[in-house]
């Protein structure tokens, strides 16, 4: 009886989990119903738990919507049995709902290890199978995805942006599951009777986000009695908030200080550091300038706020960053003294 009682509670809780679930997908639509794609609504799909979970209530509210359901399965062959994998998951796909499941196989390449070659390989195939670029791609990240995210941008010291964690939306990517708890999409797929794939990367220790999943966090949750990775995805909503509303402020002195390619240090001398600092990582984006970190950006803004007569701040791509006759310039590095430079 106890047994039974058993079984009928874990079976409630499931059920309630899977309401869960439909009901973020739901009211995320709902919320973002301007920028989807008409008659469309696309789902990336790994065959884990969290995007079975996202694919079934995806499929219920386009239903309700009119609209149809295409799964996207990336294959990056990395594992003997990926193609199979692949294949499997978008039969299932199509099991929860999904009117068309393509598979898309890339290659892993590039710096920053494997793990950062297949997020860049998944993200870049994803992108372009959208038809002409419109419309949302529907990822199964969840609440402890985004506490992940938080820990790993603390520890490499990355700023209030990193911090910030990933966004819900951000064309074309759409996060309808980051407030969901990842237990609760496990929970959700056990109602729907589903056996997901369990990626053997995810529990492979070389790899830092696994050791913060499966060391760090439970450590934290157990020192701080629980709820930690509920705590740290409100804290990047709150970062998250005053990052945009610095955004904000930064468009504005941006488009006050913007002469030519260059800025007017009289326009941007008055400005707070942390806004003046954003002004200039845009002006320095939109120049070519990549792979910049807080250090190029203090030293960048140093020629406005502690302007001693230095000379031009070398950054990344052979770039420099200078001062000349109240204006900051950059431009590929010239490796000599400009004779306009301020005195």
């Amino acid at each position: 009886m106890n047994d039974r009682n058993g079984r009928n509670d874990q079976n409630d809780k499931n059920t309630a989990a899977l309401a869960h679930v439909r009901r973020a997908v739901r009211e995320f639509l709902a919320e973002h119903a301007g920028q989807l794609d008409a008659g469309e609504l696309t789902v990336a799909v790994s065959g884990g738990a969290d995007s079975l979970a996202l694919t079934e209530a995806a499929a219920k509210a386009a239903r309700d919507r009119g609209l149809r359901v295409r799964a996207l399965v990336v294959d990056h062959g990395l594992q003997e049995a990926s193609a199979q994998v692949a294949a499997t998951a978008a039969r299932t796909a199509q099991r929860l709902g999904a009117d068309s499941a393509e598979i898309l196989t890339v290659g892993v390449s590039g710096p920053g290890g494997p793990e950062a070659a297949a997020r860049r390989a998944r993200y870049s195939a994803l992108r372009a199978a959208l038809p002409g670029g419109r419309g949302l791609v529907l990822l199964g990240h969840t609440l402890n995805d985004q506490a992940e995210t938080v820990l790993l941008g603390l520890g490499r010291g990355s700023g209030p942006r990193s911090l910030a964690g990933m966004r819900p939306l951000d064309p074309p990517w759409a996060r309808p599951l980051l407030g969901v708890p990842r237990a609760v999409t496990l929970a959700a797929c056990a109602a729907l009777g589903l056996r997901p794939w369990s990626d053997p990367h995810n529990e492979d220790p070389r790899f830092t986000r696994v050791r913060l999943r499966t060391e760090v966090l439970p450590l934290l949750e157990d020192v701080l009695a629980g709820g930690v990775a509920a705590a740290l995805a409100r804290t990047a909503a709150q970062l998250r908030e005053d990052s945009e509303a610095l955004d904000q402020l930064a468009g504005q002195l941006f488009d006050a200080a913007l002469v030519g390619d260059e800025l007017d240090i009289e326009v941007l001398t008055p400005a707070a550091q942390a806004v003046r600092r954003r002004v200039l990582r845009r002006w320095l984006l939109a120049a070519g300038v990549r792979e910049l970190t807080d250090a190029h950006l203090r030293s960048v803004d140093a020629l406005i706020g502690h302007w001693r007569g230095q000379g031009a701040v070398w950054l990344p791509g052979g770039f420099e960053a200078g001062r000349i006759r109240g204006k900051l310039i950059v431009e590929p590095g010239a490796g000599r003294a400009d004779p306009r430079a301020d005195p």
